[in-house]
């Protein structure tokens, strides 16, 4: 079996037990429609990092800081 499938099931069974990974998992989908306030807060939000470049988090530190996979990150959407 090749090592990338062996990674994604030990990843797969380690979502499977951590009770927190199981919930967003199977949490619904946020199908709420954007607020007003909130497109207002995402548009300061890229108005503030076009003028700190380099300045903001990436995704993968991040990611790393949650102790997550970027992929679960983007899950979690």
């Amino acid at each position: 079996m090749p090592m990338a499938q062996v990674s994604a099931i030990v990843q797969m069974i380690e979502a499977m037990l951590d009770p927190i990974s199981r919930a967003i998992a199977n949490a619904p989908v946020d199908d709420e429609p954007e607020s007003e306030t909130e497109r207002q807060a995402v548009a300061t939000s890229k108005a503030w990092l076009e003028k700190h470049p380099g300045q903001g988090i990436s995704l993968e530190d991040l990611s790393a800081d949650l102790g997550i996979s970027v992929d679960d990150l983007k899950r979690s959407r």
